[in-house]
């Protein structure tokens, strides 16, 4: 199946607001629309739902990306084999949460997404935290790219409908090195249940690890898959 690409004008973003969020003990800026409720009634939004069933999520921070920042942040990097930096891909990147603390952590990142208008505004994002080596694309998770793998996948929530589970399967199956790691973040959704007996029967060795965002009787628990192929 070809790509169904999605690119949010500049005209439905409209004004922006900065926020801050504190991970790891560091803290990442970004830039994101301001009214959410004006970008979903905007006609091309509305178009590209009625085509693809396509809602811009990736306009608000979610827990997951949180979750998944922290969990890259703690990750060991310097002692993984290969070349340095590490080249790791964003899956879904949204505001780009995620890439920003891989990029603070010494990781090349490729910022993407299946919206065109979430790529520019992650490598917005990216250079305001004072980052400019990056790399974007717009991939859609249900086709995924031939030839080209990453040794790091990182993903957060992107299981947020039960058709994109089986795709997040093959889509790693194609473009995860043979030695790589993913870590793919998810807040216990439904949809995201049948991830691991899936990516087992794809030859993946799947191991789950709790997390939680925010503070004490706000929390958002949920998940860290890390995902890496079975060794035959």
């Amino acid at each position: 199946m070809p790509p169904r690409l999605h690119d949010t004008p500049i005209s439905a973003i409209g004004e922006r607001v900065r926020g801050a969020v504190a991970v790891g003990g560091r803290t990442f800026l970004f830039d994101r629309p301001a009214a959410l409720d004006k970008l979903f009634d905007h006609p091309a939004v509305r178009a590209a739902y009625a085509a693809d069933e396509y809602i811009p999520y990736w306009a608000d921070p979610w827990p997951a990306g949180r979750m998944l920042a922290e969990a890259v942040l703690k990750e060991p990097w310097d002692d993984y084999p290969g070349e340095k930096p590490l080249r790791a891909l964003e899956l879904g990147c949204g505001l780009g949460l995620t890439g920003i603390a891989a990029l603070s952590a010494g990781l090349r990142v490729t910022f993407s997404d299946i919206d065109e208008g979430a790529v520019r505004m992650a490598g917005e994002n990216a250079r305001l935290n004072g980052f400019h080596h990056f790399d974007t694309v717009a991939y859609d998770l249900r086709s995924p790219p031939r030839g080209v793998t990453f040794p790091v996948v990182l993903g957060a929530d992107v299981m947020y409908e039960s058709r994109m589970t089986e795709p997040l399967v093959e889509f790693l199956d194609a473009v995860l090195a043979p030695d790589g790691l993913a870590l793919i973040a998810d807040p216990d959704r439904l949809s995201a249940r049948p991830f691991h007996s899936l990516a087992s029967r794809g030859g993946f060795m799947v191991q789950l690890k709790k997390a939680k965002v925010g503070e004490k009787g706000s929390q958002t628990k949920g998940y860290i898959y890390r995902v890496t192929r079975r060794v035959e």
